[in-house]
């Protein structure tokens, strides 16, 4: 149990990043690598010609706010934890899950937008413009739902006073996959308005 309470327990007393923090750290990178791929091969794709040219959905510059403002409480969140401020910290938390949620479902809006106008993942009618757009978002979106359980983990936590100043881990490392996931989309829409 000692092994464990140090693992979730505050930085290495060496000095040393924490080792989460640092496992971390590699599945962004990772990320990055893997989305660095995905609009590379978009980009050579397209180049290639037989592309659909068609309208992104509105809703995905909503979504965009949502994201935006759900990075917003997370930051919010996280501040309220460093002053011992629960109260604020459950609200915020509970705010950014929501947000969590309205972003998946205006995302989901968008594909329904996408196959009403007869933009499709696969099939004898798809084209890569629509497979890529599918992709791109629904890898994203899979990484928020990752980032959306360890969020309810964070919140429980904080329902059983294990996040506050003196045990910030858990939110330090929750804030820091949120805002990495805000920062992805921003540049995902940033790419598909640029070069879609």
């Amino acid at each position: 149990m000692d092994m464990v309470a140090k693992s979730l327990g505050e930085e290495n007393n060496t000095g040393g990043i924490h080792p989460l923090k640092f496992t971390l750290w590699l599945i962004i990178i990772s990320i990055i690598m893997m989305f660095a791929a995905f609009t590379s091969a978009y980009l050579v794709r397209r180049a290639e010609g037989n592309w659909l040219e068609f309208d992104l959905p509105n809703i995905m510059l909503i979504s965009t706010v949502i994201i935006a403002l759900s990075s917003v409480t997370m930051q919010l969140a996280h501040n309220a934890a460093a002053n011992d401020n629960i109260a604020k910290l459950r609200l915020m938390l509970y705010l950014t899950f929501g947000l969590g949620i309205m972003f998946l479902i205006a995302q989901w809006n968008g594909w329904s937008e996408l196959v009403g106008n007869n933009v499709y993942f696969g099939g004898v009618t798809s084209n890569p413009s629509g497979s890529f757009l599918y992709v791109l978002t629904g890898v994203h979106g899979f990484h928020l739902v990752t980032g959306l359980i360890y969020l309810a983990i964070v919140i429980v936590s904080s329902l059983r006073y294990k996040v506050h100043s003196k045990n910030m881990l858990r939110i330090q490392l929750c804030t820091i996959y949120w805002h990495f996931l805000g920062g992805l989309w921003l540049y995902l829409y940033l790419f598909l308005r640029l070069n879609h």
